[in-house]
């Protein structure tokens, strides 16, 4: 039985990831995508200005 007991915590966390990575995949898309690449867009958006402004005083 000792098999059984090494085996088991890789068997569960292999099956969780699976359910992670199956849970990543259906959400990507759908009708909530255009709001999220809104949204990291503006996030870079402000980065880059942010950048672009702390820059520009050693200029």
């Amino acid at each position: 039985m000792d098999y059984v007991s090494a085996l088991l915590p890789p068997v569960v966390m292999a099956a969780l990831f699976i359910g992670v990575i199956r849970v990543i995949v259906k959400t990507q898309g759908g009708a909530n995508k255009a709001k999220e690449d809104a949204a990291v867009d503006a996030a870079l958006a402000r980065a880059e200005g942010a950048r672009q402004a702390s820059a520009a005083p050693d200029a």
